[in-house]
């Protein structure tokens, strides 16, 4: 049943870290097109805030990665 468990475990870690990866990659998209837009400052920010959204679910999926591996 352990290794089970351990198997489980891995494959949730490898789904946290896929998450983070995707997460990063929309965050830098979003950063590096707010950038680019110059004539829409609502556009502008709303990215901008896509981006920090982002990054707030990057350091949540990380927080429960380090979790998980404490245990």
């Amino acid at each position: 049943m352990g290794n089970r468990k351990n198997k489980d475990n891995d494959h949730i870690k490898e789904i946290l870290e896929n998450s983070i990866e995707i997460e990063e990659d929309l965050m830098r998209t979003y950063l590096i097109t707010a950038e680019r837009v110059h004539d829409d400052g609502e556009l502008k920010e709303r990215l901008e805030n896509f981006a920090e959204g982002n990054a707030k679910r990057t350091k949540q999926l990380l927080d429960e990665l380090e979790e998980m591996t404490d245990k």
